[in-house]
């Protein structure tokens, strides 16, 4: 627990990461979702030991901010004590109504149970970098679809049966499709692919593949067994079949990867770009927030402002949630928990306790457009008041902050709330809030304004597209027509 991670590393409960306002830890329990008495519990170890800020992440991972070296050790310590596994090693993730979900394909939780074994098996958690992961998505309401990963799994139905749809390197839009195979053929190629990714170095995704590897996973599935799992040759990091003495498999015979046959889907892999069009619109993708009926019961979704609340409130809510019958509460990509085992009439009461303490109910809440870091004074990095500009601008520009669009609020150039490009980003810096389009808040921005009139000069921008925007035309289309230099010029005036 003395040696911190470094930054962009994964920030677990026993490698906490240095931030702006102290440690930051990180944590995904290994049974999905948490009891209501435990997330209690959590808040409570919060309060003590951290800041008492508590967040869930785009990833639907669960942090606690605000620790110090020897208050990191002590929750660790009460973490363990309510019983709480978390998971450790690759992220093997899957949708947050795994298994409950009437409208899924097929329960995701089995096979990405066999590939976490199997990575563990491998010894592949040591060689692979912190953000290398797995998606396994049954297919059902809540997706995987605007989450990214290394390798995708999805659940679909075909005349054989329930198969895995599986492609590489990035989100349900962008990701390269590779093949569509049986429940053992899926748990193999994924392997083979992170071990392949493992053998370049530990920096190294999937999309640092080449085309040659990727063809030969394609294809090696059509032929192998399924039960074998592939070998890597270490001078090109292709797939051939292992020899006799391999450990792993038993399979007599070789094939060189030269001699695999060419996938059908090659052409279509080279073809697509790895970031795909620039100025795409957004994975379509169902927020968390809201009332789904499941298998068996309700869960009602409610997303935290942007993906931070005070301890003291998300113990209340859950305080609440417990009389009325929640069972557990599930963490949620979008920044969001849901709460299952309540009735119909329970969610409907719990759903106005949540909104009157501020949480988000409503999937068209603008609040879910805007990635806001905790800024000043909560993060010592921070040069601007992040969650105070948020709050503004999405009371005050609510039609800003269509579907087209994110806004990103960054108390830095680092970025930790939203690290790819987004439509507008405001960062704070020794010039007040600058204004970046379309890009990141580690690029230099066109335009500054004092940090503390940030979000008036986000409603003059708000107020040009209102008097540019041609009928149906999206923000971003319109952004993109009135472009950097039409976007800065309200932005800067007085």
């Amino acid at each position: 627990m003395n040696a911190f991670s470094r930054r962009g590393a994964c920030p677990a409960l026993s490698a906490p990461m240095q931030t702006g306002d102290g440690l930051l830890v990180r944590l995904n329990p290994v049974a999905g979702g948490l009891s209501p008495k435990s997330l209690i519990g959590l808040g409570e170890s919060a309060l003590r030991h951290g800041n008492g800020i508590m967040e869930v992440t785009a990833r639907g991972s669960l942090q606690i901010r605000g620790l110090i070296s020897a208050s990191a050790r002590l929750l660790a310590m009460e973490v363990d004590a309510l019983g709480i596994a978390v998971r450790t090693g690759v992220p093997v993730e899957t949708g947050p109504l795994a298994g409950l979900d009437p409208q899924e394909v097929a329960d995701p939780r089995p096979l990405a149970e066999r590939i976490r074994k199997a990575i563990d098996e491998a010894g592949l958690a040591q060689r692979l970098g912190p953000k290398v992961s797995v998606i396994v998505d049954g297919g059902g309401r809540l997706g995987m679809d605007a989450v990214t990963a290394d390798v995708r799994l999805v659940a679909t139905r075909t005349n054989a049966g329930i198969r895995w749809q599986m492609s590489v390197a990035g989100d349900g839009q962008n990701a390269k499709p590779l093949a569509t195979v049986g429940d053992d053929a899926a748990r193999d190629i994924a392997i083979a692919m992170l071990r392949m990714v493992a053998e370049k170095s530990r920096d190294a995704h999937a999309r640092d593949l080449t085309e040659r590897q990727l063809v030969s996973l394609a294809s090696w599935h059509s032929f192998t067994p399924p039960s074998v799992l592939p070998d890597i040759s270490p001078a090109r990091g292709e797939i051939e079949l292992s020899s006799p003495l391999s450990p792993i498999t038993g399979l007599a015979g070789r094939a060189a990867a030269s001699e695999l046959p060419i996938s059908p889907l090659a052409g279509e892999m080279s073809g697509r770009t790895e970031g795909g069009a620039q100025g795409r619109l957004p994975v379509p993708a169902r927020f968390p927030i809201g009332v789904f009926d499941l298998t068996a019961g309700t869960a009602l979704g409610i997303g935290l402002p942007f993906g931070s609340m005070p301890a003291q409130k998300l113990i209340g809510l859950t305080r609440h949630a417990l009389t009325l019958g929640a069972t557990e509460i599930r963490l949620a990509p979008h920044r969001a928990l849901l709460l299952i085992g309540l009735s119909p009439t329970a969610c409907r009461s719990l759903q106005q306790a949540a909104a009157s303490l501020g949480f988000v109910t409503d999937a068209a809440d603008p609040r879910t457009k805007i990635a806001a870091c905790p800024g000043a004074p909560a993060c010592a990095s921070g040069r601007i008041a992040t969650r105070d500009i948020a709050e503004t601008i999405a009371v005050e520009n609510r039609d800003l902050l269509d579907a087209s669009v994110t806004l990103h609020i960054s108390g830095c150039a680092k970025g930790c709330a939203h690290p790819g490009p987004a439509a507008l980003t405001l960062v704070g810096g020794e010039n007040g809030a600058g204004l970046v389009v379309d890009g990141t808040a580690k690029a230099l921005p066109a335009g500054y304004r004092p940090g503390y009139d940030a979000a008036r000069g986000v409603g003059r921008i708000a107020a040009a597209i209102r008097e540019a925007r041609f009928r149906g035309e999206t923000t971003a289309a319109c952004l993109t027509r009135l472009g950097a230099a039409g976007v800065t010029e309200p932005y800067r005036q007085e």
